[in-house]
Formats: structure tokens, C-alpha cells, sequence
């Protein structure tokens, strides 16, 4: 245990308390500032960009992650079948997931591009538009943007996990039900999606969380822009910090960004909960 404890400390709580003291200090960049108290946070209720920024990452991870679970689920769902090659597919679907973030976003990148980009060049050629379109240069096409882009690599990994849960349903189940006269729909429904649960509240935690702390997809895509339309919370949080040289500011950032992670991690324990409780268990 002493060696877990000393790693959990080194690694989790020394970064994180770090962070907490500098969120309450005025320090810059070389500078290791005062204690200030919560005068960082009352600056922050009292910045627009920061609200337009928890209004960003709010949309990107709710919007993100509902398409990623119906996505995911349809997909884990399709090759939990008898299909021809399914091993193969299965690699292929984790293509985008294995791709490193910043190689598949200047991918998009490319995608995108006002001038050159592969999706503009085909709607012109079926002449559904008359000009380019400029993905990343207004503030709701690019939030658009990047949130597909998010979606394209999140699926995999969403679709993965869902499957190997698929395959610890017991058929038996299954053949129960369809000699009872259940439809596939009722199967689905009071079969899968129950067994499906503690699953599905584990993998799109971790997914909320990884959609929630993005930064290296949109830092690549926008850089928050156009007109800070597409900053995240953690993408402000290294400007304010790294950037412009407060590190006391985006620690702060950083800090009013841990409310909402435990609300994710919550749900993640009240679907396992449920677990126990399919299992008889008390509590």
C-alpha cells in the first residue's frame, strides 16, 4: 500500500493541491506571486470570455458525447453480429481512435480549409454550393467544426469498450426471450440496454472527462478562435497561463473546471450502483 499511497501522492494530489494554491495567488510567469484568496475567480465571474468559454465546453461535451454513445452503441451493436471480416473491421473502426490527436487534426484542418478543402470541392462538383466554405471562419460553423471532429475519433473508442460489453451478455438470454415471442426491440430494451448500463456509465464518463478536458484538437483546429468562439476551458486556461504569462489566472480556470468533472464522475458511480444492485447487493 505505501508505495500506491506515495505514487498517488507524487502524481495526483501534489499537482492538483499545486494547482488549487496557484489559483489563489497572482502569479505570473517567473514570479511566484502572493496569496490573494478567491480574487482570481471573482475576476473570472466577471469576465465575458470566460463564460463564453464554460458555454463552449459545456455545448462541445454534451453535444460530442450524446452523438458518440449513438454512434458508439449502433456500431458496437452492428458488429456484435455475424459478420464476414470482423476482425478486420474491428481494427479498422479503431483507426481514428489510435491516430494521434494533433495528426488527425491537422487532417481536419485540411478538411476545413477555406480554400482547398476536400468537402467544399465535392458539394461544387454536385453543385449543391457555388463557393468554398469557410468551416472555421464563423463562430457557429466552427463550433460545428471541431465538435464533428471530436466525434470522429471519440466513436471508436465508445464503440469498443460497448462491445466487449455485448459479449458478456449471456446468449441464453436472448434465446429465453425469442422463444417467449420478445421482439428485438423489447430484447434491446430489456435485455442489452440493462446489461448494457454500468458499461455505458463507466465508458462515457471517461469519455465526458476526455471530451470535457479537450485541448489538443481544438489548440490544433482554431486555437480557440474565431473570436474566442471555439475556446474551451482548458484551451483558456494555457492561454491565460502559458501565453499570456498569468499563472495564477489560468490555474484558477483550471480549479472551476473540477465542479464539473465530479458531476461526470458521479454518474459513474450511480451506474455501477446500479450494478450492484442488479447483483442483489445493498448498497
Amino acid at each position: 500500500m505505501l508505495p500506491a499511497g506515495a505514487l498517488l501522492l507524487i502524481f495526483l494530489t501534489y499537482p492538483l493541491g499545486l494547482g488549487i494554491w496557484l489559483g489563489t495567488t497572482d502569479a505570473t510567469l517567473g514570479e511566484p506571486g502572493h496569496f490573494i484568496g478567491i480574487g482570481n475567480f471573482i475576476s473570472l465571474a466577471l469576465d465575458d470570455v470566460f463564460w463564453l468559454s464554460v458555454f463552449n465546453t459545456t455545448l462541445y461535451t454534451v453535444v460530442a458525447s450524446i452523438f458518440k454513445f449513438a454512434l458508439g452503441l449502433w456500431l458496437a451493436l452492428l458488429l456484435n453480429e455475424h459478420l464476414p471480416f470482423k476482425a478486420f473491421i474491428r481494427a479498422i473502426v479503431l483507426l481514428p481512435f489510435i491516430v494521434p490527436t494533433v495528426l488527425s487534426a491537422i487532417a481536419f484542418w485540411w478538411i476545413y480549409d477555406s480554400q482547398f478543402s476536400i468537402i467544399s470541392w465535392m458539394l461544387m462538383r454536385l453543385g449543391l454550393i457555388t463557393h468554398y466554405i469557410d468551416f472555421l471562419g464563423s463562430p457557429w460553423a466552427a463550433r460545428a467544426s471541431v465538435i464533428v471532429a471530436n466525434i470522429w475519433r471519440g466513436v471508436p473508442f465508445v464503440a469498443i469498450s460497448l462491445l466487449a460489453g455485448l459479449q458478456t451478455i449471456p446468449p441464453s438470454l436472448y434465446e429465453a426471450a425469442t422463444l417467449d415471442g420478445a421482439s428485438p426491440w423489447q430484447r434491446f430494451w430489456h435485455i442489452t440496454l440493462p446489461m448494457l448500463t454500468p458499461i455505458i456509465a463507466v465508458v462515457m464518463t471517461f469519455s465526458v472527462l476526455f471530451t470535457f478536458t479537450d485541448f489538443q484538437l481544438i489548440y490544433t483546429l482554431t486555437r480557440g478562435g474565431p473570436i474566442n468562439a471555439t475556446h474551451l476551458m482548458a484551451t483558456l486556461s494555457f492561454q491565460r497561463a502559458i501565453t499570456g504569462g498569468h499563472m495564477g489566472e489560468g490555474a484558477a480556470i483550471s480549479v472551476a473546471m473540477i465542479p464539473f468533472l465530479l458531476v461526470a464522475i458521479l454518474f459513474s458511480y450511480f451506474g455501477l450502483q446500479r450494478r450492484r444492485w442488479q447483483h442483489g447487493g445493498r448498497d
